[in-house]
């Protein structure tokens, strides 16, 4: 979103608000057969307006958008700042987004792309790697904490936004075989759920000469319903399982209205770039997969554009119908989910604070609501700000608060070992009861995994050859004098003296017979081997 400040803030704002509208009202739907705790098992699939798992039980996407990989830096940003990139996964978690919306450009795709903007002492595991293998690591970090993630095609070059889905020199070819590749590189794997075709397809040039991305025109070098079709298809040829997010245009028509003819009867009835669906229903997406197909409006407040709607009277209360018309009615009459993949705002214009909490309450609470991804994380979206603030430690807590009932947390994981760090030494209390001891033994190996100048990074395998499982299991070792916790993963990692204690996370509490589990950290100071490893109070 971030990117339409590079545009100058460029939005198709001729919308009018609709007249007759009703007060809000949150979105009622039937009750689901089941519901999923946090994202669910399995693959995601549709049935009418719900996203549901593997098993039939409803799930909420409840998410975040990191952005930075369809920039010049070709990967996440924030990874220069001094808050570890896992750390920032963990707070997001922590706070209860349950989805991760990760935008890239196809440059960022290409064989010798170069990623930038990495504090190497802070991120040393991700010294060298391409944009593609960072988004790997970080999908694989993502999984482990039960998290689920949406690619979005959000450019086609890091130069900046286009209105159709290819330009001269990113081919409609090109875009399909990147985003077949991104399918085969990720089959198999349930945490990446699906594909963003292209980012807010929008309006370009004056009606009648339109050269923008239509709805239902008929042109196929224009109507993004049809691109969107082609594009949908041959990615489901490769990965069937894939949910198809399909974003909506700005003008049905494709173009702008002429506004100084002065004639309002041929204007025509726009909204915010990617947000109009309002000619879904009758020309709706045709996937040759059934159940696949999510429609993904954006939608924003008056930080990015003081639409019409804003002025309006009766707002707030004019809004449910707006909404309803330009993509909710594709929800409420059952014909799709609806996964809102951007909104917001900075919060500085009083207007704002009312539109994201009565944006929220249409959503629905609980389960059975509308998914979405707020945007954004990242604090330097120029005309949104983010949840995290400008240290990308600290939160911004009056968007959070609003956010918070309508929250999903993810639990579980997502079948895979990677490390769960926490990028800053973590305070909170021990536990009050002691773990159970170990029936029978442990072993414990230790790999040393980097090291630079005042720090080092290593991994501590610690594995229960006990007869019985260890619930909740909490493993502890010392270091020498010098030697202090900088981060830790795959557990909630503290130092006391010169006492490390791993305590087993809420999501992979036990440790069966047989099992084993690989604690990652970072240390400063002389890379030293942990000594005394302990399995709860067991010695290794």
């Amino acid at each position: 979103m971030h990117r339409r400040t590079a545009l100058g803030g460029a939005l198709t704002a001729l919308a009018t608000a609709a007249a007759g509208v009703l007060v809000a009202a949150a979105v009622s739907t039937a009750p689901a057969a089941a519901a999923a705790g946090g994202t669910g098992t399995g693959y995601l699939h549709t049935s009418g307006s719900k996203i549901v798992d593997s098993t039939g039980a409803t799930v909420r996407l409840t998410g975040i958008n990191w952005f930075g990989m369809e920039t010049d830096n070709k990967t996440f940003h924030g990874l220069w700042s001094s808050n570890p990139w896992r750390s920032q996964l963990d707070t997001m978690a922590r706070l209860g987004y349950n989805t991760l919306r990760i935008p890239y450009s196809n440059d960022a795709l290409k064989a010798g792309a170069t990623a930038t903007g990495i504090n190497d002492f802070v991120n040393p595991d991700l010294i060298g790697l391409s944009p593609l293998q960072i988004l790997d690591k970080v999908i694989d970090y993502a999984g482990s904490k039960g998290m689920r993630v949406i690619l979005d095609r959000h450019r086609p070059t890091s130069a900046g936004q286009s209105p159709l889905w290819y330009t001269s020199t990113v081919s409609e070819t090109t875009w399909i075989n990147d985003w077949k590749m991104l399918a085969q590189r990720y089959a198999g794997n349930t945490t990446v759920i699906g594909a963003d075709l292209h980012n807010e397809p929008h309006a370009e040039g004056t009606n009648p000469a339109a050269t923008g991305a239509c709805w239902g025109c008929g042109d196929t070098a224009r109507d993004w319903r049809l691109a969107a079709e082609r594009a949908g298809n041959a990615i489901l040829g490769v990965q069937p399982n894939w949910l198809i997010f399909v974003e909506g245009v700005s003008c049905p028509s494709g173009g702008l209205s002429n506004v100084w003819d002065n004639d309002p009867s041929n204007d025509e009835d726009c909204g915010w770039w990617g947000g109009n669906l309002s000619k879904a229903g009758q020309f709706p997406v045709r996937l040759n997969v059934a159940n696949r197909l999510v429609y993904s409006p954006h939608e924003y407040a008056t930080s990015v554009y003081r639409q019409a709607w804003f002025d309006d009277p009766s707002y707030p209360a004019n809004m449910p119908a707006i909404w309803d018309k330009y993509w909710g009615y594709l929800y409420k009459q059952n014909i799709a989910p609806i996964m809102m993949g951007e909104f917001g705002t900075t919060l500085q214009d009083p207007k704002d604070k009312i539109w994201l909490q009565n944006l929220m309450a249409y959503t629905g609470t609980g389960v059975n609501g509308m998914s979405f991804t707020y945007w954004s994380w990242n604090p330097n979206s120029g005309d949104t700000g983010g949840i995290a603030n400008d240290d990308w430690t600290t939160i911004n807590q009056p968007k959070q608060d609003i956010l918070t009932p309508y929250l999903i947390p993810p639990t579980g994981g997502g079948g895979t070992t990677s490390p769960s760090p926490t990028g800053t030494p973590n305070t909170s209390p021990a536990p009050t009861t002691p773990p159970p001891p170990v029936t029978g033994g442990c072993t414990a190996t230790y790999k040393q995994i980097n090291s630079w100048a005042g720090g080092f990074q290593g991994e501590l395998t610690v594995k229960n050859t006990g007869t019985a499982a260890v619930n909740p299991w909490s493993a502890t070792w010392t270091w020498p004098s010098g030697v202090t916790l900088a981060s830790g993963w795959n557990a909630t990692v503290t130092q006391s003296g010169t006492t490390v204690t791993a305590a087993a996370p809420a999501w992979a509490s036990s440790l069966a017979p047989g099992a084993s589990v690989t604690v990652g950290f970072t240390a400063n100071g002389t890379a030293a081997t942990p000594g005394s490893v302990k399995l709860n109070g067991t010695a290794c």
